[in-house]
């Protein structure tokens, strides 16, 4: 076995491939043409415009790879969703959130004395200055959740200077245990300050999820007891959301973290970007579509009108841009969605009842198999959600949540790779060419 297939069968670049041929005016140029351990070839452009004058053009960069990463795969076609190799549905049935999170940072699952020792560490920065508590009265009471997220988090680098060296690896781990430990605090003081009720504090002695769900439903007057099967739902929610690869917010963070801005920076771009509604909105939105139509005997009526190009009305929570087979995720969500609504009482949801209706004529309608419009993880999530008691409005600071891992993640790696470059891509100009400015009259 030579180098370069050692390196593949450990998950490292595959053996290098013949160049590609590129002819433009009648001059022809090689580009390399690199492989991954596994998915599509990539063709190296890197030298394009030192060799041509030319450009790639490539809108939403839909054909273009701006990194190489090791963290998270995903076949779209296959309906595969891999983190560090591991497929979703098994980390989702078999571990926790936090054990996720360490394979997502350290690129393994963690032994037992690692897990144990993780999980003290995250656990010990749960807490956020006390000064920050303050910030929230600056906010209106009936401020979106993702707006008073946005200048939290980002405010975080106001109070922890040790940890905004990126040049320091010591810093960069401190910096990622702080986020990850203390999202699920703010998140829960967000919530807590729009209901204006008091922050709960964190408390050591409950897992992570369990941790936050107190956090947000716990008032002083009455002690509160954490169901177990509601806090794995969300473990397992908060595992389905953890990375998806070079999607919007993780190219935000790490186009962010190539000018060197501090990770609490970076992270707060990220949540800005995925508070935008074709990005983190999307179960919001597929809980509001389940709502619309009411009752199972609409049906018909709304998925005449999405088959109807003139309508103007699409079905929310199915199909996605990237999966064009069912999404893995959802599968699983769909189970922890049936757990929740059994655990409270509310297995005969109505809106589960459309939702299950419309995932049936979705999978055996001949429209949405040809346009491969399977039901998506969001499609199921809302319901969930919505059957623990967060308010809609929350729901995309919990993607938040469960999404810095992945960002953090993605930053680290971003930081450490060697090839990484200040982003910068070029365009298409359109405008008017070069003119003077007009002589006096």
């Amino acid at each position: 076995m030579n180098i370069q297939e050692s390196n593949a069968a450990k998950g490292g670049e595959g053996p290098r491939k013949p160049n590609a041929t590129l002819t433009i005016d009648n001059k022809q140029v090689e580009l390399a043409v690199r492989a991954g351990s596994i998915g599509p070839d990539v063709v190296d452009v890197g030298n394009l415009f030192k060799q041509t004058g030319c450009f790639t053009y490539d809108p939403g960069f839909t054909s273009t790879a701006n990194c190489k990463s090791a963290i998270t795969y995903i076949d779209g076609d296959k309906g595969e969703l891999l983190y560090r190799g591991y497929p979703i549905d098994q980390l989702a049935e078999n571990t926790n959130f936090l054990a996720v999170c360490y394979l997502l940072l350290y690129g393994e699952l963690p032994t037992n004395a690692e897990f144990i020792n993780f999980r003290r560490t995250i656990t010990n920065h749960t807490m956020v200055h006390e000064q920050m508590t303050r910030f929230f009265t600056g906010y209106r009471r009936d401020a979106h959740p993702m707006a008073v997220m946005v200048g939290t988090v980002g405010a975080l680098s106001s109070f922890y200077h040790d940890s905004t060296d990126i040049s320091d690896p010591e810093q960069r781990e401190v910096a990622s245990h702080r986020m990850i430990a203390k999202m699920p605090t703010i998140a829960a003081m967000t919530y807590k300050y729009a209901m204006g009720q008091p922050f709960i504090y964190p408390r050591n002695d409950l897992d992570y999820t369990s941790n936050f769900l107190q956090m947000c439903f716990a008032v002083p007057c009455e002690p509160y007891v954490v169901n177990p099967i509601i806090s794995r739902a969300l473990d397992r929610i908060f595992i389905l959301h953890a990375d998806h690869e070079q999607n919007a917010s993780t190219s935000t963070v790490r186009l962010a973290g190539s000018s060197g801005a501090n990770p609490f920076a970076c992270i707060a771009s990220g949540i800005a970007c995925l508070w935008g509604p074709a990005h983190g909105g999307a179960n919001e939105a597929a809980l509001n579509m389940l709502r619309e139509i009411g009752s199972v005997d609409r049906i018909p009526e709304f998925v005449k009108k999405a088959k109807d190009k003139n309508s103007g009305f699409r079905l929310m929570g199915f199909g996605h841009r990237v999966y064009k087979n069912y999404d893995p995720r959802a599968k699983v969500m769909q189970k922890t969605c049936h757990e929740v609504l059994d655990a409270l009482g509310h297995g005969d949801d109505p809106l589960l009842k459309i939702a299950l209706e419309l995932e049936r004529i979705a999978l055996q309608d001949e429209y949405f198999i040809e346009k491969k419009l399977y039901p998506n993880i969001d499609f199921y999530s809302g319901i969930t959600l919505r059957a623990m008691g967060f308010p809609v409005e929350l729901f995309t600071v919990l993607f938040a949540v469960a999404r810095t891992v992945g960002w953090i993640a993605q930053w680290k790696e971003m930081i450490e790779d060697p090839e990484q470059r200040i982003g910068r891509p070029r365009q298409l100009y359109i405008g008017p060419p070069r003119r003077d400015f007009p002589a006096p009259a």
